[in-house]
């Protein structure tokens, strides 16, 4: 039983190919302006990267932001369900997800690996990866660093707006009033680690927690979710593909 799954998020594409349950492939590429034709490109890659011959796949399963768009999908599923599905595969013992990426949250609470509740923020870019990348950017910060200066803050710049445009202006001003960079990016962080936390406690996530999407692979905002949770996180190896994996999980059912 071979499948793929496809998880079309605003900023990268992802593709997964499993057999008999098991990950044989995975690809992570830019989506760009069109989400069919990422989606397109990020199947092919792991055809050719596999060595599979497209006649022996069983079935293509489309997730994401733009799921609707991949027309060549066998079926469409929430992000909820692909998200669920590919956690619970790797963690069987999860009773909750974080998932932040870059146009959306979602906290999700699971047991035996069915969603009990959940919670997205999909109207505004508070406690996304777009929050994230608009203030690094107004720190003069890569994206990549970002969570790693954090870490070197000593005192925390106290940040009050939530808003993108007004968290950029606020972290200018900061910066003009002789902040540090790295106060300022922990402050940022802590800020979003907050509202995420929010959220968290508002489903019931106490313990055994999945932390997914692109932004988990930043150590501040993962410390800063702990430290607010009071708990450790479970980050997967490559926490961007669980959607992809769930995708084609459930095509395996």
């Amino acid at each position: 039983m071979i499948s793929v799954g496809v998880d079309s998020g605003s900023a990268t594409t992802k593709a997964v190919l499993i057999s008999d349950r098991r990950i044989i492939a995975h690809i992570i590429l830019p989506t760009a302006f069109d989400f069919l034709l990422a989606a397109e490109k990020a199947y092919k890659n792991v055809l050719v990267n596999t060595g599979v011959d497209e006649k022996d796949i069983n079935g293509v399963y489309a997730t994401g932001y733009g799921r609707n768009s991949i027309k060549f999908a066998s079926k469409a599923i929430s992000e909820i369900t692909a998200h669920t599905l590919g956690v619970y595969h790797l963690y069987p013992d999860v009773n909750g997800i974080i998932d932040i990426g870059g146009q959306d949250s979602k906290v999700i609470s699971v047991n035996s690996g069915r969603v009990t509740d959940f919670l997205m923020n999909d109207k505004c870019a508070a406690g996304t990866g777009k929050f994230l990348e608009y203030t690094a950017r107004a720190l003069e910060v890569p994206i990549e660093e970002f969570g790693l200066l954090a870490l070197v803050s000593k005192a925390p710049a106290s940040i009050t707006s939530m808003c993108t445009v007004f968290a950029e202006s606020e972290a200018i001003s900061l910066r003009a009033r002789g902040f540090k960079k790295e106060d300022i990016a922990a402050g940022l962080i802590k800020s979003v680690a907050r509202r995420v936390a929010v959220m968290a406690r508002q489903v019931g996530l106490k313990q055994n927690v999945a932390f997914v999407g692109g932004v988990a692979k930043n150590v501040g905002i993962k410390g800063a979710l702990e430290r607010e949770l009071g708990i450790s996180l479970y980050v997967p190896p490559e926490p961007q593909i669980t959607g992809a994996l769930g995708a084609a999980l459930y095509g395996t059912k």
